[in-house]
């Protein structure tokens, strides 16, 4: 049985994964950065993945400021609605813990494309400046719907890893 300073240090993680939702689907970039560690690791899956692999995964800069540049550059015009659901927390030692969550996402491109996925974050936990923080997450599909004019199959992935990836130039 966990004890009640297991269960509050739980609910902390609970409260910042709920903090990581707002601050992305309201884009509140100041408030969606204080959630991850400053070296977080992100692993994003653009399609159904096995276990964890095959999942065509986006390349992302390393690092909490890097990354809210990146994601909050890539969906400047797009509107997001992010659930988490039934976490699964494990305190690991007295400053990390593991969770995975289920998840389903909307995300609307600005000329009227939509993608709903269904997947889990598979994510590792890290207290800095003593307050819970994301320090790795990958997040794996389980299922991808498209509406619109999206290209059908392979084509599909490719088609958003351009625009989800900003050129280099």
């Amino acid at each position: 049985m966990r004890s009640s300073s297991e269960l509050a240090e739980i609910e902390e993680i609970k409260q910042l994964k709920a903090r990581y939702f707002r601050g992305l689907d309201t884009k509140n970039w100041p408030e969606w950065r204080r959630v991850f560690t400053d070296d977080v690791e992100i692993i994003v899956d653009l399609a159904v993945s096995s276990g964890g692999g095959d999942g065509h995964p986006l390349p992302h800069p390393i690092g909490g400021d890097a990354f809210v540049a990146h994601i909050s550059e890539m969906l400047r015009d797009m509107s997001t609605v992010h659930h988490g659901h039934m976490p699964e927390i494990a305190l690991t030692g007295p400053e990390t813990a593991t969770g995975v969550w289920s998840m389903e996402d909307h995300v609307r491109q600005p000329d009227g494309r939509d993608m709903h996925g269904y997947g889990h974050y598979h994510e590792q936990y890290r207290r800095q400046d003593g307050d819970w923080r994301i320090a790795r997450m990958h997040l794996t599909r389980l299922r991808l719907d498209f509406t619109g004019p999206w290209p059908e199959g392979e084509d599909a992935i490719v088609a958003q890893q351009k625009l989800s990836v900003p050129s280099q130039g």
